[in-house]
């Protein structure tokens, strides 16, 4: 019983972070939060409960933003900003004509739609910035 009790302990540590972040984190990123408070968590664990949790739509995967794969917990429809420079993900919670676009989706391809990822690439502000000091 208290290997289970362990176990969920652990899942449930590891949903509690994604939620709680803003940051769009790897699982390197959590593990690194949760070893000091969970000494006995493995990276295993984590990417074991990352993929669960994706399966169950408790978290959605950004994809591989520099090379590493980037998690969400805020399940709600938005957007993402990535800079391509630092790799910063951001949220973009307005994004008024989301649900008019997936209309003309769904009456283009004659489907339904049921799930939407936008990504918009760029450069952010603080690279733009350093970008023009490093042009002085």
């Amino acid at each position: 019983m208290e290997r289970k009790a362990k176990h969920f302990r652990k899942r449930d540590a590891i949903l509690t972070c994604l939620r709680q972040t803003k940051v769009h984190p790897s699982a390197d990123w959590v593990f690194a939060q949760l070893k000091p408070e969970i000494p006995d968590l493995s990276l295993g664990t984590v990417y074991r409960n990352l993929t669960l949790f994706k399966e169950q739509g408790l978290i959605t995967s950004l994809g591989t933003v520099g090379g590493v794969e980037r998690f969400d917990g805020d399940t709600h429809s938005h957007a993402h900003f990535v800079c391509t420079c630092c790799d910063r993900v951001q949220d973009l919670e307005e994004m008024p004509h989301l649900p008019s676009l997936r209309k003309a989706a769904e009456q283009d391809l004659g489907s339904r739609i049921d799930g939407c990822q936008i990504t918009l690439t760029g450069l952010c502000r603080e690279c733009i910035h350093q970008n023009k000091e490093e042009a002085v």
